[in-house]
């Protein structure tokens, strides 16, 4: 009876860190706009969903195959990301940031209504069937092992690009000195464009592997934008250390407290965690420091 609980436990353990690999690629995604623009778009999940709807439409009624369907599906998000900066956040970053967060919520709303009018309630999906994998009794399905490899791959590539590029450089001199870098000549528009276009690519890329995993519904944002902003918070808003971090307590929790009860007493674990460490460390984690 042990064994087999060591089994169940080792192979939830493993599912959390599966699980933590694509929640801490939506939480760069946020994190990197906060860092640089210091703006929380709490529409970021409905983005995921515009291009899960993008996924279907391109490998269901124009027939291209996953792989590549994904790159185009990439491409539309960043543009979108970059529409939302140029229509909506750039004329409000001087504005108070309570303004900010409502401005962000409405874009929320009208991409939930947007989706319910053109695309129905009905729940859609890929129709993409991912064998599972077997191991000493254990069993990982082999899109989340998929997810798992291709959120790592774009991390290290956000990563290398921020290392090794201009763009990249440019924005996280300007995520640890806004008024400094606008002294030095840097085009702090441009960079900000770029910043949300970056993400809206990340929310691309998050949208390719959860259409593996969750059916397509104009709410489907639900299911993972609140616990993405937990996430950021918790790591501290901005700190992409903190963030990655975050995104695997929280996927642990989530896992281990579906072992022992079920999914939803998992996530109901993992908010009470969360309000618990506000009460602790209320900046976060790892907050950056002033």
């Amino acid at each position: 009876m042990t064994d087999i609980f060591d089994i169940y436990l080792l192979e939830a353990m493993v599912n959390g860190i599966l699980l933590g690999g694509v929640l801490a690629l939506l939480a760069l995604g946020l994190n990197l706009i906060f860092g640089v623009i210091d703006v929380t778009w709490i529409c970021y999940a409905e983005l995921v969903m515009i291009g899960m709807y993008g996924m279907y439409y391109l490998v269901q009624v124009f027939g291209l195959p996953y792989y590549v369907a994904a790159p185009f599906t990439i491409l539309l998000v960043a543009g979108l990301g970059a529409l939302l900066h140029w229509l909506v956040i750039a004329p409000l970053l001087s504005a108070p940031p309570i303004n900010q967060l409502l401005a962000t919520g409405g874009v929320l709303f009208v991409l939930q209504s947007f989706a319910t009018v053109a695309f129905g309630i009905d729940f859609r999906n890929l129709g993409i069937r991912m064998p599972v994998l077997k191991f000493a009794d254990m069993h990982f399905s082999y899109s989340r092992l998929l997810a798992f490899a291709a959120a790592l791959i774009g991390m290290l590539l956000v990563y290398f690009f921020m290392k090794r590029t201009y763009i990249g450089t440019a924005i996280r001199a300007i995520s640890q000195d806004r008024q400094i870098m606008a002294l030095m000549g840097v085009d702090t528009k441009r960079i900000y464009l770029n910043t949300s276009a970056l993400g809206g690519a990340l929310a691309g890329l998050a949208s390719c592997l959860l259409v593996l995993q969750y059916d397509i519904h104009p709410f489907v944002g639900l299911s993972f934008g609140p616990i993405t902003f937990l996430i950021c918070v918790l790591g501290g808003l901005g700190n992409f250390v903190g963030g990655f971090v975050a995104a695997f307590v929280f996927a642990e929790i989530i896992s281990l407290g579906g072992l022992f009860s079920d999914l939803e007493w998992g996530y109901v674990l993992a908010f009470a965690f969360f309000i618990v460490m506000m009460f602790i460390r209320p900046a976060g984690l790892l907050a950056r420091r002033s």
